[in-house]
């Protein structure tokens, strides 16, 4: 299994000098782009001119595009006391990008990115970044991914925009309304584990380097570990729906369960299996695991759906079961269940449907 670049340690803080507003651009590129420089077979044309040059043997290749927003989507600095680099925001970068490729059964091929730097920001933190992104991409089996371009400009606030290309390799996509006959629901990676994070690293009474099964839980909203090969790896054994974990697992479900039209029924006992890493936060911040596990996004998880019988690929384990929403209910929004209940009936209380950007 990947595991997220652990280096640098989470409370580094950045360089103060020198600032990115001290450089030119072309000075500031030939600090970066050697960071992030791999050879790789796809790309004919690299950084450098207008626009790069890749191959496309299967004759399509899928693309997505992820952006993070500062305050947004990530902190430079947390009330624990955490600070975030651009390192770790790089990897999380790597890991949003990569998971949707993954997630479409597809291999990631190039990236390109776009930075918006204050002129204050110092120059450690795009070099930073750069070494995480390279390091997300190892770390989680996307090693022939290569950054082929992208643009830096100036801003009040620091926002990273990348978008990724991958190659099917001659199979079809795996899509989100695949699931129609039913199957069996399964998951690679984790779930719950960044929204315990970012619980602790917003919330003082944790102390950052005192418990390492805390450490681990903030660095998995900080350094997500996505893991990529999982995807074609599903697509191959027959996998008939897939999404990235990105805003809970009810509300991607869901996704699932809206684009299928089918009715999809988690099993409480493997929730609750999900939800006990999660438990020294809980117990601290005083929380239901479950509720993370539930609801909880950013831990880019791959969620898939496959026929009964077909032999679930290593990293994929059983988590539910889906099928076809009952005659009648056309105009009934599909359900996700907990053991044949609504979640809140069977927990006992209301759990959230997951992350939104633009919820209150």
């Amino acid at each position: 299994m990947s595991r997220p670049p652990a280096d640098p340690p989470l409370t580094r803080a950045p360089s103060a000098a020198p600032t990115v507003g001290e450089l030119s651009e072309e000075e500031l590129l030939a600090r970066v782009l050697p960071l992030l420089a791999r050879p790789a077979e796809q790309v004919l044309l690299g950084p450098g001119d207008d626009c790069a040059v890749l191959a496309a043997p299967d004759g399509r290749y899928v693309i997505s595009t992820d952006t993070q927003v500062q305050d947004q989507d990530f902190r430079l600095s947390w009330p624990s006391g955490v600070v975030t680099t651009g390192y770790d925001t790089g990897v999380k970068c790597a890991a949003q990008n990569l998971a949707d490729v993954a997630a479409m059964g597809a291999v990631p091929s190039a990236l390109v990115v776009s930075l918006t730097l204050p002129p204050q920001t110092p120059v450690s933190w795009p070099q930073d970044f750069a070494r995480g992104l390279a390091a997300g991409c190892e770390a989680m089996g996307a090693r022939d991914c290569a950054v082929v371009g992208g643009d830096l400009g100036a801003g009040r606030e620091l926002s990273v925009t990348a978008t990724v290309t991958g190659d099917l390799e001659g199979r079809e996509p795996v899509r989100r309304a695949g699931a129609g006959s039913g199957g069996v629901v399964a998951l690679a990676g984790s779930t719950g584990r960044a929204a315990a994070g970012v619980a602790l690293l917003e919330d003082p009474r944790y102390r950052p380097g005192e418990d390492e099964l805390l450490d681990a839980l903030a660095q998995a909203q900080l350094r997500p570990c996505a893991p990529v090969p999982a995807g074609p790896a599903a697509a191959r054994a027959g996998a008939t729906a897939m999404i990235d974990l990105s805003d809970g697992l009810l509300r991607d479900a869901g996704r699932i369960a809206a684009a299928s039209d089918v009715v999809v029924d988690l099993d409480a006992v493997a929730v609750a299996a999900l939800a006990e890493p999660l438990a020294p936060a809980a117990r601290l911040l005083g929380a239901d695991p479950r509720d993370w596990a539930l609801a909880g996004g950013e831990d880019h998880g791959l969620l898939a759906v496959f026929p009964q019988g077909v032999p679930l690929p290593g990293p994929f384990r059983a988590i539910g079961s889906c099928a076809p929403a009952p005659p009648g209910n056309g105009r009934t929004r599909p359900r996700v269940l907990l053991d044949g209940r609504a979640p809140h009936l069977a927990l006992g209380h209301p759990v959230g449907e997951g992350w939104d950007h633009f919820e209150p």
